[in-house]
């Protein structure tokens, strides 16, 4: 992996070094927890591969359109992901892909967690490498934070409400196969 030297003067230099620092392929364990409910928590194992988006490739050219954007996104990712059950010969769950791109406190998608839709996330950085995110649609709020460890690891919270009461906390750990 080729990491350009990135000099951080913007919130968006510091997302696209962010992207490119996380490109490469990813084995993620995660555990969702329903709240309020008496049921065992959900392992999940997916295989997750990350590319990095220059500002000006297709893929961003594409999201802006969606978006209906006049400006040109700063950079971003493409991710697909392959989640199976965590157990023994657990079945698929879930598979596909998402792009994002950033603009100012934007952080553009393709699709939502639970929408086929364009969505917006406004981000933020709480240190240097951690990316926080926060997503509102269908009545629904999404936090995430994304924190990279090194250059082998990655830790992932998410936390899902409705009505402003928590209904699922996701955790996950994510370690670099390539």
């Amino acid at each position: 992996m080729v990491l350009q030297q990135l000099q951080v003067n913007s919130l968006e230099d510091q997302a696209r070094l962010f992207f490119e620092k996380s490109e490469g392929e990813w084995n993620s364990q995660r555990r969702y927890y329903t709240l309020k409910q008496e049921k065992p928590p959900q392992e999940v194992c997916s295989r997750l591969k990350i590319r990095f988006l220059a500002a000006g490739c297709q893929e961003l050219k594409e999201l802006e359109l969606m978006h209906g954007l006049t400006e040109e996104l700063k950079g971003g990712s493409e991710v697909l992901w392959d989640s199976n059950e965590a157990v023994e010969g657990g079945q698929n769950i879930s598979k596909g892909s998402t792009v994002f791109g950033v603009l100012g406190d934007g952080l553009y998608r393709d699709r939502g967690f639970h929408t086929p839709k364009p969505i917006i996330a406004r981000y933020r950085f709480t240190e240097e490498m951690t990316l926080c995110l926060r997503t509102e649609y269908s009545g629904s709020a999404f936090e995430e934070e994304i924190k990279l460890i090194g250059d082998l690891y990655r830790t992932r919270q998410t936390i899902i409400s409705r009505a402003q009461e928590e209904i699922m906390i996701g955790q996950y750990l994510e370690k670099r196969i390539v």
